[in-house]
């Protein structure tokens, strides 16, 4: 695999420390071996490669899922855990000028969809994974950030004004907030095993440490080179998203970019200390900077609190990365300048050039599918493209906005494209001011 971040990004180092690894073991899925034949090849064992495996295989479709690492081992594994609207950077207004109201309206209705999908996939799969908070809370962090929201604010959620928060259980350190009922917060890890589990008691073949080396297009359908084995099948789904590569397939070099979010998460806090700070919700919340912080009270009352901007992947960047995490999570909640931060880790979200997801064919590859893009929204928006890629297998509407529906563009600079990070991300940090 030809990736644009250094090996140390897909090693162990960013993950090192994540919470949730310690929350549920991690299944025992077989290596690929041998010579093997299916309907469908996923690559990817997170929500949408999960999800995308379910529905086939609910519709009596062979499935086989090749997962490079152990199972949760990506994105899937480490998020925060925030199943919520969302999955595009572009505001409603933007959409709109782009693809008609029409396109955007649609486009909202989809976000809402794909949170109802991973509810009705815990009710109906029997998935417990400590669900809480009813929708979610944005909490400004200036006056002017507040104005915003006044003027923003929609009919179908609540607006917060300052003076609102502290009886809210959300303290004193914000200048108000909106929340919006559709959303809940869960633990990621223990809703992709559960897809996972129901995916295999129904037939889908599961492997960990094995990626997918090559792609070969047969007569057939293809053929999928694994370091012991290799799967021939009809169709191809390509769900690796931040982990993507440039050459699995080709198609893909230049029309992701991965970004990095780091993760805290706190020791279980004393009743004293949550009415020391104020916070005593468990509403998942997130503030109005563009580099946004992401933060909920667990049901075990840790604390996670989690921010973008990392740009940089070493041992070294790394640890400023948590240096400077951890340092906004005092700085945001100094009643808790003592509490010890057990936990910390890394990750990458994907984003598209146009600042939407993406579900559809590959161009040129009949047979072939890709879901990815899903900008920090993984847990609903991932396995909302995921039901829609089976349904692209299985010759069904996909029912797909055209935001998502449209193959993204490649960003410029090609395998160097990072170095665009940078300047966006000074622009949206003087616009936090």
């Amino acid at each position: 695999m030809r990736r644009i971040y250094p090996n140390y990004t897909y090693g162990p180092g960013p993950r090192a420390g994540c919470w949730w690894d310690e929350t549920c073991p991690s299944p025992n899925w077989p290596v690929q071996e041998g010579d093997q034949s299916v309907d469908v090849v996923i690559i990817g064992g997170g929500f949408t490669g999960l999800s995308a495996a379910l529905h086939l295989v609910e519709a009596g479709v062979s499935v086989a899922v090749l997962e490079a690492g152990s199972p949760g081992w990506g994105a899937s594994g480490r998020n925060g855990g925030f199943c919520c609207l969302g999955g595009s950077k572009l505001s409603h207004g933007a959409m709109a000028r782009q693809f008609g109201e029409a396109a955007a309206n649609s486009y909202a209705q989809a976000e809402e969809d794909a949170v109802h999908i991973v509810a009705d996939l815990l009710e109906t799969q029997r998935i417990d994974a400590d669900v809480h908070s009813q929708g979610e809370t944005q909490l400004a962090h200036t006056p002017r950030a507040m104005e915003k929201l006044r003027r923003q604010a929609g009919t179908s959620g609540t607006l917060h004004e300052p003076g609102d928060l502290p009886g809210l259980g959300f303290g004193d350190g914000f200048h108000g907030g909106y929340t919006n009922p559709i959303g809940f917060a869960l633990n990621p890890r223990k809703y992709l095993f559960g897809l996972a589990q129901a995916a295999r008691s129904r037939g889908a073949d599961l492997f960990q440490n094995s990626a997918a080396r090559t792609i070969r297009k047969t007569q057939s359908g293809f053929e999928v080179q694994t370091d012991s084995g290799r799967i021939r099948a009809q169709n191809v789904l390509i769900c690796t998203n931040g982990y993507s590569s440039e050459d699995i397939p080709f198609w893909m070099a230049g029309r992701y970019m991965p970004a990095q979010s780091t993760v805290l998460v706190t020791r279980p806090l004393s009743e004293a200390e949550l009415q020391a700070q104020g916070w005593t919700t468990n509403q998942m919340s997130y503030d109005t900077r563009n580099l946004l912080h992401y933060f909920r009270l667990m049901p075990d009352r840790r604390f996670l609190f989690g921010m973008r901007g990392g740009l940089l992947s070493s041992p070294w960047a790394e640890a400023a990365i948590r240096r400077k995490v951890v340092k906004d999570f005092r700085q945001m909640f100094p009643g808790w300048a003592g509490v010890d931060v057990t936990h910390m880790w890394s990750g990458m979200v994907c984003l598209s050039r146009g600042l939407t997801p993406f579900a559809g064919p590959v161009e040129g590859q009949p047979g072939m599918f890709a879901g990815f893009a899903f900008h920090g929204n993984g847990v609903a928006m991932g396995t909302y493209c995921g039901r829609a890629l089976a349904r692209m297998v299985l010759g069904q509407d996909p029912e797909l906005p055209e935001p998502i529906a449209r193959a993204p563009q490649r960003f410029p600079l090609g395998r160097w494209r990072r170095a665009l990070m940078p300047p966006a991300y000074a622009v949206m940090a003087l616009a936090d001011w």
